[in-house]
């Protein structure tokens, strides 16, 4: 493969950054190297059979992929759950990550278990055939590595047309997986392969910007660094000594600058970019209306800092006739092979693979959103206690036509109070300062929170669906310091109990979070009222090079933040708290906006401030829900 090296872009912290040419290694005259197994298991097992996929724009490619079939699928066909990604077709689970496959559901252990993919042995034995593929420039596939590109969407897309004209295939495809293998199925399905006809997108985000790599416009660097250095860049094909099985083919291995030359880092462009309208950015972008097949988005609430609010965007804009969402609770990990969530899965895919809809998923009387409903403290990272405590329930759309959106305004006193309007007690203005560039072991912010008789004896308040959070921030200059130019929030919902301790939630490691989060940086305020995505509840921003307003130290400027959407019953003595704050605090773990470029002190060094007067209402914009009774009486 011949690569061109252009100069770096003009950006500190930078650094050159390969890109492909119109020449390219032909990998179609590499050796055939599959192998096909019989015997061994319960299965029919092929594996790294090669799926070759030509005019994508960083150069021809190679899939490699196993295939795990019935063995009477010869003469009677199957219909296939296809799996694309970059974390090693051939790792165990049980090596991937020992920990979780030591508490995995044991009806989903074999010997061919991987991680965040349908088991092989399950789904076989319920006349399915699996394609597990590793996606180009990664374990046994060769060619260049751009994961979550256009090209990887073009190759997915390529592989599902394949695996549906194979003959032990019925012709039908279904796709099936978690983050990864969930969040690219959205941009595949847009697509419209040839065979797709099914998707179950299981914490999968579906807004590359928003949802994963900056948040509000920050930069999501922790995560961005942590998951392509643990388990993406370890994967690379020709690496040597790499995870899983070496290279199959001889001379495959690679000199660190042949490596580097042969893929593109995502944390040098997601650095680097900054904006929906470069390029990096704006070829992963899609019509999500284009995703026409029936889906089933699972989201976790626990996810509110990547997947959740990506599988919630992407069930409300698909525009699948037959579409449903539904939202859990537990690890990021484990859930998808709970034996009541197999068997949702089953029943989805039985009816529109196999025309065997025992779920009632085709006829209309499937609720189209299915909530757990998170009241009581359950503790955190405990599965059984998780499903004592948190009931589920039916609802026919989101988010829920009885929403009650409620205004609670911060109030100078620290106070986060429930009315009707803005009354200002006060004379002048509060000015409530913090300093910026807060961290994890250095909070910087403020704390405003309910009373426990806001909702009065014997009563409950239920809070489910988004949130915006509106405030009237400023900036000022350290003395002797830069002049900063903008401010970043961070904004995180927290729930207390009656004896004044926090509830945490069971978060993606197990970890505990709380309720949700929301961040925006302020250059970054613009709303696009117009676009047909805008709502009062979910303010809707282009985030281009474009919409980039001035910051200017003395100037107070009304912002709507988004923050996540969530689901919590607050019970009597119960209470809330918003806090503002100008860095990541708890609940955060490994999703770190703490790059030291894209928080540069010379842009955001200073004091952040919220003003609070008659002019200035500062407030949060939450979806109460009354019962289905409450509104019946009514």
């Amino acid at each position: 493969m011949t690569l061109t090296t252009p100069k770096p872009e003009d950006k500190p912290g930078t650094k050159a950054r390969p890109t492909p040419t119109a020449q390219h290694r032909d990998y179609s005259s590499l050796p055939d190297v599959a192998t096909h197994d019989r015997t061994s298991f319960p299965y029919i097992f092929s594996k790294n059979v090669s799926v070759p996929v030509s005019d994508l724009a960083t150069g021809p490619g190679l899939i490699r992929c196993n295939i795990y079939r019935p063995h009477n699928s010869d003469t009677n066909p199957a219909p296939v759950l296809v799996t694309y990604g970059p974390y090693g077709k051939d790792i165990p689970y049980s090596e991937f990550n020992p920990k979780s496959f030591s508490d995995l559901n044991p009806a989903h252990k074999s010997t061919h278990s991987s991680w965040e993919t349908p088991d092989p042995f399950f789904w076989t034995s319920h006349h399915y055939a699996l394609v597990r593929a590793d996606e180009i420039g990664t374990g046994q596939s060769p060619g260049f590595l751009d994961t979550m590109s256009r090209s990887t969407s073009e190759a997915f897309a390529d592989l599902i047309t394949w695996a549906s004209s194979q003959p032990w295939s019925t012709g039908k495809v279904g796709l099936l997986g978690v983050s990864y293998y969930a969040g690219s199925q959205w941009r595949v399905a847009a697509r419209q392969p040839k065979g797709l006809a099914a998707m179950i997108p299981w914490e999968g985000m579906s807004d590359y910007y928003r949802d994963r790599c900056r948040h509000g416009g920050v930069y999501s660097s922790g995560f961005v660094r942590w998951w392509w250095e643990r388990q993406v860049v370890n994967n690379q094909y020709g690496l040597k000594g790499r995870r899983g099985d070496q290279t199959v083919d001889v001379g495959g291995e690679k000199d660190d600058g042949e490596l580097e030359g042969e893929r593109r880092d995502q944390t040098v462009d997601n650095r680097v970019s900054r904006y929906r309208d470069e390029g990096y950015y704006r070829e992963k972008e899609y019509d999500m209306g284009d995703v026409q097949v029936p889906l089933l988005s699972v989201g976790n609430w626990g996810g509110i800092l990547l997947h959740l609010r990506g599988n919630i965007q992407g069930y409300l804009h698909a525009g699948s006739e037959h579409k449903f969402l539904r939202m859990i609770t537990g690890r990021h990990d484990l859930p998808f092979y709970y034996d009541e969530e197999v068997e949702v899965q089953r029943s989805f895919l039985d009816a529109f693979l196999k025309g065997e809809d025992r779920g009632h998923w085709t006829d209309g009387r499937r609720a189209r959103v299915d909530l757990v409903v998170r009241k009581g403290d359950a503790g955190v990272n405990d599965a059984e206690r998780e499903r004592q405590t948190f009931k589920r329930r039916e609802e026919g759309e989101w988010p829920l036509k009885r929403t009650e959106y409620t205004r609670f305004y911060l109030g100078g006193d620290m106070a986060l109070k429930r009315m009707d309007q803005w009354v200002y007690e006060g004379t002048g203005q509060k000015k409530l300062g913090y300093r910026a560039l807060g961290t994890m072991d250095d909070f910087q912010g403020l704390t405003f929170k309910t009373v426990p008789s806001e909702l009065g004896p014997g009563k409950e308040m239920e809070i489910t669906g988004h949130i915006v959070a509106h405030l009237n921030v400023s900036v000022s200059p350290d003395r002797g310091g830069p002049t900063p130019s903008d401010i970043d929030l961070f904004l995180t919902l927290r729930h207390f109990g009656k004896d004044g301790k926090e509830i945490f939630y069971t978060g993606t490691a197990g970890d505990p979070v709380p309720l949700t989060k929301g961040w925006l940086r302020v250059s970054l305020r613009k709303v696009n009222k117009e676009h047909p995505k805008h709502q009062p509840w979910l303010p809707h921003r282009d985030y281009t090079s474009k919409d980039v307003l001035p910051v200017i130290q003395g100037e107070v400027y009304a912002v709507d933040v988004e923050m996540w959407p969530t689901c919590v019953v607050l019970q009597e003595g119960e209470s809330l708290a918003l806090e503002v704050a100008s860095g990541d605090t708890q609940g955060s773990g490994i999703f770190l906006h703490n790059d030291p470029v894209d928080r540069s002190p010379d842009v955001f060094q200073g004091m952040n401030y919220i003003h609070i007067s008659k002019q200035y209402e500062n407030y949060l914009l939450l979806p109460v829900i009354p019962s289905k009774q409450d509104v019946h009486n009514v």
